[in-house]
């Protein structure tokens, strides 16, 4: 009786799962990237250059930090709640008044793929192109830049 109870749990595990992995794995990964927020501060790097664009330069250092910051929360928390229910749905985007769904990042910078062999599709040529460190706040040094 016990083996026939485990085994019908399985399979009502499998049957409930199954449908949705897709969506399930577009869930977990948009968690992963909301949750990396903190590291890498798009939300507060684009807060401060629109408060500097339409407010005034001087309220960017402290108003947009401020936005940014708690955006960078509301971000995090989003991710944190999107890895712990991935398995389950919705599997739709939540918060999206306040947040978008992507990651952010200032308008004057949008980083391109890691300059490295895993992207390059010309490596035996001995050279290729791509961002340096896009992870890195404020990097803006690509190898053959096109900017």
């Amino acid at each position: 009786m016990r083996n026939t109870c485990s085994h019908l749990t399985g399979l009502a595990l499998i049957a409930l799962l199954a449908p949705g992995c897709a969506r399930m794995q577009t869930k977990f990964g948009r968690g992963l990237s909301n949750t990396f927020e903190v590291v890498r501060a798009g939300e507060v790097r684009r807060s401060m250059e629109q408060t500097a664009l339409f407010e005034s330069p001087n309220a960017a250092y402290t108003t947009g930090f401020v936005r940014g910051l708690s955006k960078t929360v509301v971000r995090t928390g989003v991710g944190l709640y999107e890895i712990v229910t991935s398995p389950f749905p919705p599997y739709d985007p939540v918060l999206t008044r306040y947040i978008s769904p992507e990651a952010v990042y200032p308008d004057s910078y949008k980083p391109g793929l890691v300059a490295g062999s895993t992207f390059a599709t010309d490596t035996y040529l001995g050279f290729s192109g791509g961002d340096v460190m896009p992870f890195v706040p404020g990097s803006r040094f690509e190898i053959f830049g096109t900017h």
